[in-house]
């Protein structure tokens, strides 16, 4: 375990894809995919957070495009994955079988994966359901899609730190309903009423981003602006909120992190992370003590904070010929 602080790595320079695609994953969806970097290089997927989020141009620059095949994916409904915004057909278990697919589609035998906040989650799902495939996980806010993290941040227990932004909140929805935030915002986010849908999913992407950072910055709140990015976060958030990511167990994923304790990994969470609490990447650890653990002092949950980043390049560096 090291918190110490440490010179940090820089971000890779800016880089484009040489291959980008959409594969068929059903009747229903398509997945947006591509690569960038070495085409013969160590593969390494980036999995993004949300549910709901989506794969960027800055996601590439954790990467050494010299040594590694970077290899984006927009989950479904998400990004430029088609239908947007689309719940059918959209648990943990049909995203674990998109991620193979694509892995099938490219060739690639095993990779590295790459995963924060959602896309912990997600990428500890899938190694756990296919640990044959995965050579070394990165990962950052660690987030088990459990009931007590789904309550600390959406109904008590960020909001005791941030009441001003949680008072925004819940402004739209009724005094009566504010006893079981999650369903009355699910109500709302999968109804026929556009505008109430609108100013409950802006109002859901504000509270989130506005704590997402130690500091608030236009950075992350800049996102509200976006209509369509905030439908698709509140929405396919929300949903798996509720349904508690359709996992097997209350406690899924920690309790199967046997099936993966020999794959090398690395953990990186902020102290003061306010999304996704320090209490998962905790238990993660203790756990799963052969990972390498990172705690970055003075953090709070973005990636781009830049103890974290300097972090998870290291991370990406280290990983780089495994």
């Amino acid at each position: 375990m090291a918190c110490q602080d440490l010179p940090q790595p820089e971000l890779y320079p800016e880089i484009e894809p040489y291959n980008t695609g959409f594969l068929k994953v059903s009747d229903l969806h398509t997945v947006y995919y591509e690569q960038s970097g070495n085409s013969s290089g160590n593969p390494v997927l980036f999995v993004h957070g949300g549910p709901g989020g989506a794969s960027t141009p800055f996601d590439r620059r954790y990467f050494d495009p010299h040594s590694y095949r970077i290899v984006l994916m927009d989950q479904r409904g998400c990004g430029k994955s088609t239908p947007t915004a689309e719940l059918k057909e959209n648990t943990t278990w049909t995203l674990i079988e998109d991620i193979e697919s694509v892995r099938n589609h490219l060739g690639i035998e095993k990779w590295v994966v790459f995963g924060g906040s959602w896309g912990s989650t997600l990428s500890l799902a899938y190694a756990e359901e296919y640990p044959e495939r995965v050579k070394g996980l990165i990962l950052r806010g660690i987030y088990a899609n459990t009931w007590k993290e789904s309550i600390w941040l959406f109904q008590e227990g960020a909001s005791v730190l941030f009441p001003d932004r949680f008072d925004d909140f819940i402004a739209p929805i009724p005094e009566v309903e504010r006893g079981d935030l999650l369903s009355a915002y699910h109500r709302r986010l999968t109804g026929s009423d556009e505008k109430v849908k609108l100013e409950c999913a802006r109002a859901w992407s504000r509270w989130e981003m506005s704590i997402v950072k130690l500091i608030a910055d236009d950075d992350m709140t800049s996102l509200v602006e976006d209509d369509q990015f905030c439908a698709t976060f509140a929405a396919m958030e929300c949903h798996y909120g509720v349904y508690g990511g359709w996992f097997k167990s209350p406690n899924h994923i920690l309790d199967k992190v046997d099936k993966i304790r020999h794959i090398p990994g690395i953990i990186i969470q902020g102290r003061y992370d306010m999304v996704c609490p320090f209490q998962t990447a905790w238990e993660l650890h203790k756990k799963w003590p052969e990972a390498d653990f990172h705690i970055v002092a003075d953090a709070g949950h973005s990636a781009k904070e830049i103890g974290i980043a300097g972090r998870l390049i290291a991370a990406a560096n280290k990983f780089r010929n495994i």
